[in-house]
């Protein structure tokens, strides 16, 4: 097994520009691995997170000798959605990846000076001041990546610099090698959505076998049964529940295509884990027992799901109706003061921030939190919408969507959702527990294209469609189902200054008075895929 290196890290020479080269290069190394005499013509290619974002920069440019692609935790289908952006809005875990990889760079490495000089930086100081500027940002010292980084961020609107097919697999499906194709995420991983759409478009356009494995995890964490402050149960390990080992389980199914294996192996096209059915006590770690179980389907969603709606109330509910009279809600969203990121899809993101499942109540510990430490539901600029107590348990799997009515004082500003699993009061959690299964963002600019920005005209009410990465849940009987509506998650994503300018430069930030509609006429409400009883 060969593992390609990127140009400029390790002892490659030329330039490191993240993602942006992988493509040709891992075309030329599956070129010269086809012609070596070892090789029968075939080449496998497998790997994690950037690992995997090579194999669909690679397959885009068509190499004759793939065979086959094991795609763990990353593989990009739009960089502009899924890893890179959301909804407009940048992912920052792209800033602390480029620190801590400038760190550790060959030119750190050769330069004593300069490796103390990063060393000394504190990147989370430089949160509190964002966005950055060339030549002053903590990547100053290092500037081949601040250079790439900033580029990255500037780049708000979606054009030909996202078109491109290392970045970009959407537009290249057709081009890809029809061979077998393995996907595997977690709920906690921000490359789940590109997981699935992959799996969708190569089962559908290919006639080779496309299969989706979607774990509780965080990014590439399969080895254990937690996502921060949650704990899945002896099931959601890999190792011992869907294979012997992880790496078992790849060798046996490259072995299966490579035909090596003749035994008929009946694999369903999609498992994914259903979180849910735990005791709800704490463990001997002081993590939620939420538990969970291993689910397969044919499709995704599964195909017994079935699409429901829920509106929003202006008493906080979640309806099966919407209310009948013209009602509203307003809040000031001030940029100076966002909602600090708790856990998430986030990967990459320390010291600021860090992926999981978490009681969404900040502490001492999260980046941006400060005294007294009540819960985000507490905050003005938090809309929280809940069921009442379910009467009976209720499943989900699928992407999640809120429609939301908005007005605001602004030209343009940033609606977030986030889906929660709202825990009663327990002896082990006696203020209960808000356990965060999913989350969104779209900065409004962008609600009706990523290519042709409209801002709004204040104050007049537009429908914004907000969706979130998929997930699979099991709400307890007694449980409430939980949808946060506000317009920030930091330092997750970058801040809209609400002004209508370029967030990547703007230096003035304004409050902006974002008013949510809910009636017959302006149905705010949230979807989600329910699976049968």
């Amino acid at each position: 097994m060969i593992r390609q290196d990127c140009r400029g890290r390790g002892n490659s020479e030329g330039e490191f520009v993240k993602y942006l080269n992988e493509g040709q290069d891992g075309v030329d190394t599956i070129a010269w691995i086809e012609a070596q005499p070892w090789c029968d013509g075939r080449v496998l290619m497998n790997g994690v997170s950037y690992s995997a974002h090579v194999q669909t920069a690679a397959a885009a440019l068509a190499p004759s000798g793939l065979a086959a692609m094991f795609m763990d935790s990353g593989g990009f289908s739009s960089a502009y959605e899924v890893g890179m952006r959301m909804g407009g809005a940048f992912e920052l875990k792209q800033a602390t990846w480029a620190f801590r990889h400038a760190v550790r760079s060959p030119a750190a490495a050769g330069d004593p000076v300069l490796a103390s000089g990063l060393a000394a930086l504190n990147v989370a100081d430089w949160f509190h001041q964002t966005p950055w500027r060339q030549g002053s940002s903590p990547l100053s010292l290092a500037p081949d990546y601040e250079g790439y980084l900033l580029e990255q961020w500037a780049h708000e609107n979606f054009d030909d610099y996202w078109a491109q097919p290392a970045i970009y697999a959407r537009d290249s499906y057709d081009k890809f090698p029809d061979v077998p194709s393995f996907h595997i995420s977690s709920w906690y991983d921000p490359y789940i959505a590109s997981a699935i759409e992959n799996f969708q478009q190569l089962g559908d356009r290919k006639s080779s076998p496309a299969y989706l494995l979607l774990g509780p995890w965080t990014h590439g964490k399969r080895c254990q049964s937690y996502a921060g402050d949650v704990d899945f149960g002896p099931a959601a390990y890999f190792d011992g529940n869907l294979a012997p080992s992880y790496l078992d389980f790849r060798a046996d199914w490259m072995d299966e295509v490579l035909g090596r294996d003749t035994s008929a192996v009946q694999r369903a096209a999609v498992t994914y884990f259903l979180m849910g059915g735990g005791r709800g006590n704490a463990t001997a770690h002081g993590r939620l027992d939420h538990g969970g179980r291993w689910e397969h389907a044919a499709t995704w969603p599964p195909e017994n799901a079935q699409r429901v709606t829920l509106y929003c109330s202006p008493d906080g509910g979640l309806i099966p109706e919407p209310v009948e009279q013209e009602t509203s809600i307003t809040y000031a969203f001030d940029p100076n003061d966002p909602v600090p990121t708790i856990g998430g899809q986030v990967t990459s993101g320390e010291p600021v921030m860090r992926g999981g499942a978490y009681n969404q109540v900040p502490s001492d510990e999260i980046f941006g939190a400060s005294q007294p430490h009540l819960p985000l539901s507490a905050r003005p600029d938090v809309l929280v919408f809940r069921t009442q107590p379910l009467q009976e348990q209720v499943g989900i799997a699928g992407e999640v969507t809120a429609e939301i009515f908005l007005s605001s004082s602004a030209k343009d500003t940033d609606l977030t959702i986030k889906l929660i699993d709202e825990y009663p009061p327990s002896h082990d959690f006696p203020q209960g527990f808000a356990m965060n299964l999913t989350e969104g963002i779209l900065r409004v600019r962008y609600r009706n294209s990523f290519t042709k920005p409209e801002l709004m005209e204040p104050h007049r009410v537009y429908r914004v469609t907000v969706s979130a990465p998929a997930t699979a849940n099991l709400f307890a009987a007694g449980h409430r189902i939980r949808l946060d509506v506000s317009s920030s998650n930091f330092p997750r994503f970058d801040v809209n200054s609400n002004t209508g300018g370029t967030i990547a430069t703007d230096r003035i930030k304004i409050v902006a008075e974002n008013t949510v509609h809910m009636s017959d006429a302006h149905p705010t409400s949230l979807s989600l895929d329910v699976l049968p009883d």
